[in-house]
């Protein structure tokens, strides 16, 4: 059965607006998920909820048609291998139902003739299993870019941190700061989430695009190269730490 807006356990508690600061009305961005499978739906809903967004999940075609029909949504994210009604129907039904909700596709098929058949359904984008949920999450951002009309920044400002996404320089103040490219990349990630905390499981799938392992000090050696390049010369410090929680960027 499908769990509305209005049901806790579809939406959980809302979270501050997703990555990037945007929001509608001042509530988080709503995404709809249609996926069967508990575990992939799972980790779907978990991240999306971490990075800022509410989710409304049903696990049938049909319960995901009765959703996209009577909420709006920034994002629907739809599998293909579904109950009552497969993905692709489903879409059809949404875009003959003149709904332009944007939709990204879900599937273990992977050849050119299903990119293009689920593509000419009318959705928006295909995304092949098994994927990486920063990959997910990137392109969930682009559609809601795209249907929003927001640009993407060229440049990045965080209190005394500026960052020129073009030319890849960084300062702080008027002192260049050098940084090697993951380095830059989770400087970039943290600049683009300013005041909220990463845990270290969305670190190291964002900026290594695998899991994390436990064992690994990876994240912790990485944010400490990053912390001496950006605080060690400065009195006050913008890079914390919140023990067993994740790391913050804040002025």
């Amino acid at each position: 059965m499908y769990t509305s807006r209005k049901t806790p356990t579809a939406t959980g508690q809302e979270a501050p607006g997703p990555l990037g600061g945007q929001e509608r009305d001042k509530r988080p961005m709503r995404i709809l998920l249609v996926e069967d499978d508990e575990k992939i739906a799972s980790f779907i809903i978990g991240g999306l909820r971490q990075s800022g967004f509410a989710v409304d999940h049903a696990a049938e075609g049909l319960d995901g048609l009765h959703l996209a029909s009577t909420e709006p949504y920034a994002v629907a994210v739809i599998d293909v291998m579904l109950p009552g009604m497969d993905g692709l129907k489903l879409i059809e039904e949404l875009r003959r139902r003149k709904i332009n909700t944007p939709i990204i596709i879900l599937s273990a098929k992977r050849s050119v003739e299903d990119r293009v058949r689920g593509l000419e359904t009318g959705s928006d984008d295909y995304l092949s299993k098994p994927f990486s949920f920063s990959e997910l999450l990137a392109r969930v951002q682009a559609l809601i870019r795209r249907s929003t009309s927001t640009s993407e920044p060229t440049r990045l400002t965080v209190g005394e941190l500026s960052m020129n996404l073009l030319t890849r320089e960084v300062s702080r103040g008027e002192t260049p700061v050098a940084l090697q490219p993951r380095e830059f990349a989770l400087l970039e990630y943290f600049m683009r989430n300013p005041g909220k905390v990463l845990s270290k499981t969305m670190i190291m799938e964002h900026v290594w695009d695998y899991h994390f392992d436990p064992q690994t000090n990876l994240v912790d050696v990485l944010v400490c190269r990053l912390r001496n390049k950006i605080d060690r010369d400065y009195e006050r410090k913008m890079l914390h730490t919140l023990r067993g929680v994740g790391y913050v960027l804040k002025e």
